[in-house]
């Protein structure tokens, strides 16, 4: 299954499940990354990690191994 830390700059999925440590789920549901929500990777810092995300119209950036434990579903 694909995660967050599969995608490719500018490319869109659907987060379909939140893994992790429960304080790290916890807090970003409360950030908006909630099942069903499209999120979109907006840049990868020079030394590849962080990822910058796009959710409901934000910009979050989270670790790369924190992105691998959220599953996704890439569009078309």
């Amino acid at each position: 299954m694909p995660t967050l830390a599969d995608l490719r700059v500018t490319q869109t999925a659907r987060l379909l499940q939140v893994g992790g440590e429960r304080s790290f789920r916890r807090r970003l549901l409360e950030l908006g990354f909630v099942p069903g929500t499209p999120v979109t990777l907006r840049k990868i810092a020079p030394l590849g990690d962080p990822l910058e995300f796009e959710v409901r119209h934000c910009r979050i950036s989270i670790r790369r191994r924190e992105a691998a434990a959220i599953t996704v579903e890439v569009d078309g």
